[in-house]
Protein backbone atom coordinates (compact mmCIF):
# COMPACT_ATOMS: atom_id res chain seq x y z
CA UNK A 1 0.00 0.00 0.00
CA UNK A 2 3.15 2.38 0.80
CA UNK A 3 4.49 2.12 -2.15
CA UNK A 4 1.05 2.18 -4.18
CA UNK A 5 0.31 5.77 -2.69
CA UNK A 6 4.05 7.28 -2.91
CA UNK A 7 3.86 5.92 -6.35
CA UNK A 8 0.39 7.97 -6.83
CA UNK A 9 2.61 11.28 -5.36
CA UNK A 10 5.85 10.54 -6.98
CA UNK A 11 6.07 13.24 -8.98
CA UNK A 12 5.64 16.42 -6.71
CA UNK A 13 5.90 19.07 -9.40
CA UNK A 14 2.85 17.75 -11.24
CA UNK A 15 1.17 19.68 -7.83
CA UNK A 16 2.54 23.02 -8.14
CA UNK A 17 -0.80 24.60 -9.35
CA UNK A 18 -2.13 23.35 -5.63
CA UNK A 19 -1.11 27.01 -4.66
CA UNK A 20 -0.64 28.34 -8.15
CA UNK A 21 -4.39 28.07 -9.01
CA UNK A 22 -5.23 29.73 -5.13
CA UNK A 23 -2.45 32.34 -6.62
CA UNK A 24 -0.21 32.39 -3.47
CA UNK A 25 2.55 35.36 -4.73
CA UNK A 26 5.67 33.18 -5.16
CA UNK A 27 8.73 34.67 -6.15
CA UNK A 28 7.21 37.70 -5.86
CA UNK A 29 6.19 37.42 -2.28
CA UNK A 30 10.31 37.81 -1.87
CA UNK A 31 10.43 34.93 0.35
CA UNK A 32 7.52 35.64 2.83
CA UNK A 33 6.92 32.75 5.21
CA UNK A 34 3.71 31.89 5.31
CA UNK A 35 2.00 29.87 8.34
CA UNK A 36 0.78 26.29 7.23
CA UNK A 37 -1.28 24.04 9.78
CA UNK A 38 -1.47 20.53 9.20
CA UNK A 39 -2.61 17.51 11.24
CA UNK A 40 -0.23 15.63 13.42
CA UNK A 41 -1.32 11.73 13.42
CA UNK A 42 -2.45 10.88 9.37
CA UNK A 43 0.04 8.74 8.15
CA UNK A 44 0.95 8.71 4.72
CA UNK A 45 0.26 12.13 4.66
CA UNK A 46 1.63 14.15 7.86
CA UNK A 47 3.04 12.13 10.67
CA UNK A 48 5.77 12.25 12.62
CA UNK A 49 9.10 9.89 11.71
CA UNK A 50 11.48 8.11 13.98
CA UNK A 51 13.62 11.02 14.41
CA UNK A 52 10.01 13.29 15.72
CA UNK A 53 10.05 15.10 12.58
CA UNK A 54 6.80 15.95 10.57
CA UNK A 55 6.41 13.59 7.24
CA UNK A 56 4.37 12.51 4.68
CA UNK A 57 3.18 13.03 1.38
CA UNK A 58 1.04 16.40 1.83
CA UNK A 59 4.37 17.80 3.88
CA UNK A 60 6.39 16.48 0.59
CA UNK A 61 3.59 18.43 -1.69
CA UNK A 62 3.81 21.93 0.17
CA UNK A 63 7.29 22.19 0.66
CA UNK A 64 8.11 20.97 -2.98
CA UNK A 65 5.53 23.95 -3.88
CA UNK A 66 7.31 26.61 -2.23
CA UNK A 67 10.71 25.73 -3.22
CA UNK A 68 9.31 25.72 -6.81
CA UNK A 69 7.24 28.92 -6.28
CA UNK A 70 9.94 31.18 -4.21
CA UNK A 71 8.37 31.63 -0.92
CA UNK A 72 8.74 29.66 2.63
CA UNK A 73 6.06 27.88 4.84
CA UNK A 74 6.63 27.16 8.08
CA UNK A 75 4.52 23.77 8.55
CA UNK A 76 2.93 23.69 12.56
CA UNK A 77 1.43 20.22 13.50
CA UNK A 78 -1.37 21.69 15.38
CA UNK A 79 -3.89 18.81 14.59
CA UNK A 80 -7.05 18.90 12.08
CA UNK A 81 -9.57 20.80 14.58
CA UNK A 82 -7.04 22.93 15.53
CA UNK A 83 -5.68 23.91 12.02
CA UNK A 84 -9.43 24.38 10.50
CA UNK A 85 -10.32 27.24 13.45
CA UNK A 86 -6.60 28.60 12.97
CA UNK A 87 -6.85 29.23 9.21
CA UNK A 88 -10.96 30.78 9.55
CA UNK A 89 -9.52 33.15 12.54
CA UNK A 90 -6.90 34.08 10.33
CA UNK A 91 -3.60 33.04 12.51
CA UNK A 92 -2.81 30.49 10.05
CA UNK A 93 -2.25 31.23 6.20
CA UNK A 94 -3.19 27.62 4.78
CA UNK A 95 -4.13 24.08 6.05
CA UNK A 96 -3.22 21.05 3.97
CA UNK A 97 -4.09 18.10 6.52
CA UNK A 98 -5.68 15.36 4.44
CA UNK A 99 -8.70 18.09 4.28
CA UNK A 100 -11.87 16.49 1.79
CA UNK A 101 -13.38 19.60 0.05
CA UNK A 102 -16.88 19.37 0.81
CA UNK A 103 -19.55 21.87 -0.04
CA UNK A 104 -19.92 22.98 3.42
CA UNK A 105 -16.25 23.97 3.35
CA UNK A 106 -16.34 25.70 0.38
CA UNK A 107 -18.40 28.10 2.41
CA UNK A 108 -15.56 29.15 4.50
CA UNK A 109 -12.57 27.92 2.57
CA UNK A 110 -11.01 28.26 -1.31
CA UNK A 111 -9.35 25.14 -2.18
CA UNK A 112 -6.55 24.80 -4.77
CA UNK A 113 -6.62 21.75 -7.68
CA UNK A 114 -7.90 18.97 -5.85
CA UNK A 115 -5.01 16.07 -5.15
CA UNK A 116 -6.07 13.16 -4.40
CA UNK A 117 -9.62 11.40 -4.16
CA UNK A 118 -10.93 9.33 -1.13
CA UNK A 119 -13.54 8.34 0.41
CA UNK A 120 -14.53 7.29 4.23
CA UNK A 121 -15.16 4.00 5.88
CA UNK A 122 -15.87 2.17 9.06
CA UNK A 123 -13.49 0.48 10.69
CA UNK A 124 -13.33 -2.17 13.53
CA UNK A 125 -11.25 -4.08 15.77
CA UNK A 126 -8.94 -6.92 14.54
CA UNK A 127 -11.13 -10.32 14.67
CA UNK A 128 -14.58 -8.49 15.37
CA UNK A 129 -17.77 -9.65 13.79
CA UNK A 130 -19.25 -6.76 13.11
CA UNK A 131 -19.67 -6.26 9.28
CA UNK A 132 -22.55 -3.69 9.07
CA UNK A 133 -23.89 -0.92 10.39
CA UNK A 134 -26.74 -2.11 11.83
CA UNK A 135 -24.56 -3.98 14.44
CA UNK A 136 -23.57 -0.89 15.91
CA UNK A 137 -26.92 0.11 17.38
CA UNK A 138 -26.76 0.87 21.13
CA UNK A 139 -22.65 0.70 20.69
CA UNK A 140 -20.31 3.71 20.80
CA UNK A 141 -18.52 4.73 18.20
CA UNK A 142 -15.05 6.73 18.09
CA UNK A 143 -14.58 9.48 15.58
CA UNK A 144 -12.50 12.28 15.10
CA UNK A 145 -13.15 15.98 15.48
CA UNK A 146 -13.85 18.39 12.17
CA UNK A 147 -13.69 15.30 9.86
CA UNK A 148 -15.35 14.53 7.01
CA UNK A 149 -15.68 11.45 8.17
CA UNK A 150 -17.21 12.02 11.22
CA UNK A 151 -19.55 13.59 9.70
CA UNK A 152 -20.36 10.99 7.44
CA UNK A 153 -20.67 8.60 11.00
CA UNK A 154 -23.08 11.61 11.99
CA UNK A 155 -25.40 11.14 9.47
CA UNK A 156 -25.80 7.88 9.86
CA UNK A 157 -26.19 8.20 13.54
CA UNK A 158 -29.46 8.15 14.00
CA UNK A 159 -30.85 5.82 11.53
CA UNK A 160 -28.55 2.75 13.29
CA UNK A 161 -29.00 3.77 16.93
CA UNK A 162 -25.16 4.30 17.81
CA UNK A 163 -23.07 6.62 20.32
CA UNK A 164 -20.54 8.58 19.56
CA UNK A 165 -17.27 9.87 21.32
CA UNK A 166 -14.70 12.56 20.11
CA UNK A 167 -11.29 12.38 19.63
CA UNK A 168 -8.60 15.47 18.50
CA UNK A 169 -5.80 13.01 16.79
CA UNK A 170 -6.20 9.44 14.57
CA UNK A 171 -4.04 7.63 17.25
CA UNK A 172 -6.60 7.91 20.66
CA UNK A 173 -9.38 7.19 18.16
CA UNK A 174 -7.54 3.86 17.21
CA UNK A 175 -7.01 3.18 20.48
CA UNK A 176 -10.01 3.46 21.64
CA UNK A 177 -11.33 1.03 19.36
CA UNK A 178 -8.48 -1.72 19.58
CA UNK A 179 -9.01 -1.51 23.59
CA UNK A 180 -12.66 -2.24 23.01
CA UNK A 181 -13.84 1.01 24.56
CA UNK A 182 -15.27 1.46 21.23
CA UNK A 183 -16.91 -0.98 18.93
CA UNK A 184 -15.96 1.08 15.83
CA UNK A 185 -14.47 4.00 14.38
CA UNK A 186 -14.85 6.05 10.89
CA UNK A 187 -11.66 7.49 8.81
CA UNK A 188 -10.51 7.91 5.18
CA UNK A 189 -9.72 4.61 3.31
CA UNK A 190 -6.02 5.44 2.49
CA UNK A 191 -5.32 6.35 5.97
CA UNK A 192 -6.70 3.02 7.37
CA UNK A 193 -5.14 0.85 5.23
CA UNK A 194 -1.89 2.46 5.44
CA UNK A 195 -1.75 2.40 9.12
CA UNK A 196 -3.49 -1.83 9.02
CA UNK A 197 -0.30 -2.03 6.36
CA UNK A 198 1.92 -1.14 9.05
CA UNK A 199 0.65 -3.23 12.00
CA UNK A 200 -2.33 -1.00 13.09
CA UNK A 201 -4.97 -3.83 15.01
CA UNK A 202 -8.05 -2.73 12.83
CA UNK A 203 -10.54 -3.96 9.91
CA UNK A 204 -12.34 -2.33 7.44
CA UNK A 205 -15.67 -3.01 7.71
CA UNK A 206 -17.68 -0.93 4.88
CA UNK A 207 -17.39 0.36 1.45
CA UNK A 208 -16.05 3.77 1.29
CA UNK A 209 -18.47 6.09 1.14
CA UNK A 210 -19.14 10.62 0.57
CA UNK A 211 -16.59 10.26 -1.44
CA UNK A 212 -14.61 13.69 -1.76
CA UNK A 213 -11.02 15.04 -2.99
CA UNK A 214 -8.39 16.20 -0.70
CA UNK A 215 -7.38 19.73 -1.50
CA UNK A 216 -5.05 23.18 0.34
CA UNK A 217 -7.12 25.46 1.84
CA UNK A 218 -7.15 28.85 2.70
CA UNK A 219 -9.66 31.21 4.23
CA UNK A 220 -12.59 32.27 2.11
CA UNK A 221 -11.65 35.21 -0.20
CA UNK A 222 -7.98 35.50 0.89
CA UNK A 223 -6.59 33.60 -1.78
CA UNK A 224 -5.17 36.20 -4.10
CA UNK A 225 -2.05 38.18 -2.25
CA UNK A 226 -1.89 36.86 1.06
CA UNK A 227 0.17 39.44 2.99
Amino acid sequence: MKRKVLTAFGLLAAFATILFCLALPGSKAQAKTYQIGTDVTYPPFEFANKENKYVGIDIDIIKSIAKEEGFKVNVKPVGFNAAVQSVQSGQLDGIIAGMTITPERKDKFDFGTPYYKTGAVMAVKKGSDITSFKQLKGKKVALKTGTAAADYANSLKKKYGFKTVTFDDSDNMYQDVTTGNSVACFDDQPVLQYGIKHGLKLQIASKPANQGWYGFGVKKRHSQGIN
